[in-house]
């Protein structure tokens, strides 16, 4: 199974790491970010959005659940941590089948919801402004970003 590491040793440099991936993200893309707290979902989520060539500001959706954004593509940014002893389906198809590009911070706690094909985003921490970023791709064309990405 294919596997990318980054490490990045700044906010700023994740940034452009997910700049980078942002740049060749196409309609219909789901990432799954996952972290502890702080880890830089929302910082990795930025970088995202400038490479979808968005300009609003990104900020975590935290109380509103799912934010929309318009760049080159849409960006739905989901935080979906407030289901977490929930059954509600919000519509989630509607944006992962979508021509956007759809990013889902704790995306484990909507499991039966989630497509078979993703990309699968860990951030982890590595002392104070250090992350290893793990991304494991869930079907061809994921795999076929993660082998651009590391050219």
């Amino acid at each position: 199974m294919l596997q990318v590491e980054l490490m990045t040793h700044s906010a700023e440099e994740t940034m452009a790491k997910s700049e980078a991936l942002g740049k060749l993200m196409e309609g219909g893309a789901v990432l799954l970010l996952e972290g502890d707290l702080g880890a830089g979902k929302t910082t990795f989520t930025k970088g995202l959005a400038k490479g979808l060539e968005i300009k609003r500001n990104v900020n975590s959706p935290t109380f509103t659940i799912i934010k929309e954004y318009q760049g080159r593509l849409p960006l739905y940014h989901m935080d979906v941590y407030r289901l977490a002893d929930s059954e509600e389906d919000l519509g989630f198809d509607d944006y992962f089948e979508g021509e956007g590009v759809t990013v889902v911070e704790w995306a484990h706690l909507i499991e039966e919801f989630l497509p078979s094909e993703r990309l699968e985003i860990y951030i982890y921490h590595h002392g104070d402004d250090e992350r290893k970023i793990v991304l494991t791709p869930k079907g061809e064309r994921y795999e076929a970003i993660c082998k651009e990405l590391m050219e």
